[in-house]
Parts: structure tokens; sequence; C-alpha cells
């Protein structure tokens, strides 16, 4: 009986031996080495929060976007950081992506704090400085509402496209009166002082009667090999949730994370990290789904051809 009982024991250690050996499946993901999803990544390899939810996850860091979406693109990495915009086109090109809310934060219109800059019709006959391109979402969305006011800013500004820095700079040397820029930019301006928003990209939803905490960056996954995974993919998004709550409600893991922030000074950190904060995306509901597939209408995707519900993950963890 003993020795009965002995071979049981031993089969049991063995079988926990044998599931302790068993590796985790692996995640890997594409980002920005200086864009802000490598917060709450790095968040998540250094509080373990990946292997507490049961995978593992590599990060590809990269110097630009164009990179970051060759990576995902090409098959090297699972899954990058992108935009609304960028899986719609995916979609169209019959190469359609799985997209996974990353942030509510669209941009910002920045103008000096004395400016009398304080609305849409205020910006004609204005320099205006765009960050990105002609088909950056921000500007986009910006002429629309313009035109529901009355205002054409092609023909009644002057506009200028060109990088955030770029932009940054050309501001504080006067050489545009306002830009169109991505929110951590306008943040880091805000915090430096001498410099507000005249409005944000979020009051240019609710004037569309949009919902305002729309989720217009994801991260986004190839919908074949999504599908083959959506057990690993609930178990990142778990821990994506877990990350940004630990990020709101404790002050020491953005100490940590400042280094890889670029160091900045108390008033730039702590604009950037409450805008951060402020930028976590709400439930997916079938009224944002909705209101997602009307912005991807409004800067200009064709209507019988949008992303369907179905590509856009919207599990609770």
């Amino acid at each position: 009986m003993r020795a009965l009982l002995l071979v049981f024991l031993l089969a049991g250690l063995a079988h926990a031996g044998d599931e302790a050996a068993t590796p985790l499946p692996a995640l890997s993901v594409s980002v920005l080495q200086f864009g802000t999803a490598h917060w709450e990544l790095d968040h998540i390899l250094h509080q373990g929060l990946d292997r507490q939810n049961g995978y593992r996850l590599e990060l590809k860091l990269v110097a630009n976007l164009p990179a970051s979406r060759l990576a995902v693109t090409s098959g090297s990495v699972n899954g990058a950081v992108a935009d609304l915009l960028w899986a719609q086109s995916r979609f169209q090109a019959d190469t359609p992506y799985l997209y996974v809310p990353f942030s509510s934060r669209i941009g910002e219109i920045v103008v000096a704090e004395g400016s009398g800059i304080r609305a849409v019709p205020d910006l004609v006959g204005k320099r205006i400085g765009v960050a990105g391109g002609p088909d950056s979402k921000g500007w986009i969305l910006l002429l629309k509402v313009a035109g529901q006011q009355g205002v054409n800013l092609d023909k009644s500004a002057s506009v200028q496209f060109a990088a955030p820095p770029l932009l940054s700079q050309a501001l504080k040397r006067g050489q545009v009166d306002v830009i169109v820029t991505y929110w951590h930019f306008a943040a880091r301006l805000r915090g430096e002082g001498g410099w507000r928003s005249a409005f944000g990209m979020a009051d240019l939803l609710t004037a569309m009667d949009l919902d305002r905490k729309l989720p217009v960056l994801g991260y986004v996954f190839p919908a074949d090999w999504a599908e083959g995974h959506g057990a690993l993919i609930d178990r990142f998004a778990a821990s994506l949730s877990q990350a940004k709550m630990e990020l709101a409600d404790d002050e020491s893991h953005w100490q940590r994370l400042r280094p890889l922030m670029g160091n900045p000074e108390e008033g730039v950190f702590q604009v950037l990290k409450e805008g951060f904060i402020a930028g976590k995306p709400a439930p997916q509901t079938d009224q944002r789904i909705a209101d997602l597939h009307r912005l991807l209408v409004l800067t200009g995707a064709e209507a019988d051809n949008l992303m369907p519900a179905g590509l856009f993950y919207r599990r609770q963890p």
C-alpha cells in the first residue's frame, strides 16, 4: 500500500513539474520607443501582469510609425499600435485587423496663452500648423466641423503640415498662430507654461454628436491570426485593463516610468500623466461602435465598406 501511494505521489509531482515547465504563450507587440503605449506595456512587464494573466509579452521597440506598421504587416510581430483610420484602410485593402482599444485621446488645438482663438470660427485668417498630413484624422475632423459652421479653412486660413516637434517649435517662434497636434505634444507645451488648449478634438466629436470617449487608437492584430488566438488576446486585454487601473491609482508607478517619458520637468510630467489616464477608453458598446462607424464615414470612408462590428474587440476583462 505504501509503495502504491509513493507511486501516485511521484506521478503527481512529475505532472506538476511538467505543468510548471510548460512555456507560456507569447504575444509580440511593436511599439514606438518613445510612444505613450510603451508606458503601459512597460508597466505590464515590470509588474508581471502578462504572466499573471497566463501569457508572455514581448516588445519590439521601433523608432517611428512606419517601422511599427511594417513590423505587424510583415508578420514579424503579432500586433502594433495604430489609429482607427489605418485599421479601416487595411480592411478596405482586404487585410483586416482586430482592433483592441488603447486610448480615446486624439489631439488638441494649441495656442499662446494670450491668443484670442477659442473656437473654430476664430481660425479664419490664421496660420495653422497641422501634425501629419492632409489625411490626419484631427485635421479632417476639424475641417468637417468648420464646414458645418460655414467656415472653409482650406481657403480662409494658411495651412502647413509638419511633424509634431517641428510644429511645437514653429509655434514658439511665432511662425504659426495655432497648431493641431497630438495630445502628448500639446501636453508638453501646456506643462511648460505659456500655452493653452483652444479646444480639444473631443470637443469636435461632441460638435458632430459623437461620443467623446471613442477609442481612436488601438492595438491591432491581423484578423486571421486573432481568430485563432482569441484566448491570448483576452489575456492581453485583461493585463491592459489592470495596467490602466494601477497607473491611475498609484503615483509611484509613474515615477518609475518618468525616464521612459524623457524625464520631463514636473509641470510637463503631471500633464502627461493626467492626459494618459484621462484617455482610458470607455467599454465598447453597440452605440460606441456605431459612433466609430460614423467617425470613419466623416473622415472619408465609404459607408458601405466599413470595418464590421466583429473587428472591434469588446470583451470586458
